[in-house]
């Protein structure tokens, strides 16, 4: 039996694994499930069609699963997915998807969401995520693996982060961020790429050595971005971390590219 705490309130439909545990004033509804050793500590609300992944931990007035808001939401089915041995801080809140963007909301494997930090409806977010304090998705971003939002971050809709990009704190991103990018500054801006991010990620020195070459020619002064993304495809067609970034930046999407420039003309 799952460990319930006396002043929890969790609905008979909910699906609660064994080794769960649900502290004190907490609220889980009918359509929830929580998967083995998920914690949830004190005064945390998970409600709608919401999945919980195994070792997954819950701080304090988390809201996980409420309706989105969305003006569009009309009561769709729409559910929300959070993987395993996530870290859920305190006042974080999570919504749904809508019938507008697949119905889905989808958080990966062994994220860290610090406080406050809000992810909307439809966001498609990877394994090992670090959103900072008040880092902020509007509907519809996908976050890449191993990518960071520093503090007080905002994304625009639709946005995409690559994989292991860094977004610098109180930066306000309305354009596509490349993988391995980095980006700072209002409206957020291209800053060379996430070097100390991919030192700790094991990249070795050649593979630095690659895509900062591959990304000084990106975004050099010669030709047109697509002449530029043709000389980098051909040259670098063996590398996999550049040409990662090449099939980026060639995908469709509804937002600009996040390019190299200079916050308020400076």
């Amino acid at each position: 039996m799952a460990n319930i705490h006396p002043t929890a309130i969790v609905d008979p439909q909910a699906d609660v694994a064994g080794s769960a545990s649900i502290g004190p004033f907490c609220v889980v509804g009918p359509h929830v499930r929580l998967g083995e050793g998920v914690e949830l500590l004190s005064h945390v609300v998970v409600e709608g069609r919401t999945t919980i992944g195994d070792n997954t931990r819950i701080f304090p007035f988390a809201s996980i699963g409420h309706q989105p808001q969305d003006l569009k939401y009309h009561g769709e089915p729409s559910t929300l997915e959070i993987g395993k041995n996530n870290q859920i801080r305190e006042y974080v809140t999570m919504q749904p998807g809508t019938e507008g963007g697949g119905m889905i909301t989808k958080v990966g494997d062994n994220c860290l969401f610090m406080a406050s930090a809000h992810v909307a409806h439809d966001c498609i977010v990877g394994n090992n995520v670090i959103m900072a304090n008040n880092a902020t998705l509007a509907g519809h971003v996908l976050v890449g693996e191993f990518a960071f939002l520093g503090g007080l971050s905002a994304v625009h809709q639709f946005v995409r982060i690559g994989k292991h990009a860094m977004v610098g704190g109180m930066s306000g991103v309305e354009a596509d961020i490349i993988p391995f990018g980095m980006v700072i500054g209002n409206r957020a801006h291209l800053n060379g790429l996430n070097i100390v991010g991919l030192k700790r990620r094991g990249f070795s020195r050649d593979e630095i050595h690659s895509l900062r070459s591959a990304y000084r020619l990106l975004f050099g002064p010669e030709g047109t971005l697509q002449e530029r993304l043709a000389d980098v495809a051909e040259q670098y067609a063996s590398n996999g971390a550049v040409m990662e970034v090449i099939e980026f930046i060639r995908s469709d999407s509804s937002r600009s590219l996040c390019t190299p420039g200079f916050e308020d003309g400076k």
